[in-house]
């Protein structure tokens, strides 16, 4: 199958907005509460996205609303686009975090740098492990066993972390 010629952003993008029109702003806190958990999205990739993706033909602005704001919607193109997307081999993960890499350079860092890293480390990732199970719990209750199987992933992926951190060397 032939590839589309949208990224995971604009995929993402794509993949919300079969809720309905969304202005970026709607769309930016649907993918913070939907997405967050286990993919990250800055306000500059989606309203860097929402015009190629209109200029593609995948989403049609509505008429604007208060303060200028555009909401899109997603076009039939659109959902065949998200659709061969959903199709495709999603690839590699890049796995890109923080702690680890100031951790590979631990020799560099002084004890108490370290001690504060950790401490850092490990309270965001309690915070982010209860907030997930939290969303889990949500989407259970709710049916959506598809948002709830992606959410385990972000409590299994806070798991890892938080168990990696004990482990890590201290000064």
């Amino acid at each position: 199958m032939a590839e589309t010629d949208i990224n995971p952003t604009a995929a993402a993008l794509l993949g919300l907005l079969h809720e309905g029109p969304m202005t970026g702003g709607q769309l930016m806190a649907s993918a913070e509460r939907r997405l967050g958990p286990y993919w990250s999205m800055t306000r500059s990739q989606v309203y860097r996205e929402l015009p190629a993706l209109a200029e593609q033909g995948y989403v049609r602005l509505g008429k604007p609303g208060p303060r200028s704001s555009q909401p899109y919607a997603i076009t039939a193109s659109g959902k065949r686009a998200f659709s061969r997307w959903l199709s495709e081999t999603p690839g590699r993960d890049a796995v890109r975090n923080p702690t680890a890499l100031r951790v590979a350079f631990g020799q560099q860092h002084s004890g108490g740098q370290l001690k504060e890293l950790y401490a850092n480390a490990n309270a965001y990732h309690s915070e982010q492990l209860a907030s997930a199970r939290e969303q889990a719990r949500e989407a259970k209750k709710e049916g959506d066993s598809y948002g709830a199987a992606a959410l385990d992933f972000a409590i299994n992926y806070h798991k890892a972390a938080l168990s990696w951190l004990k482990a890590a060397p201290a000064k």
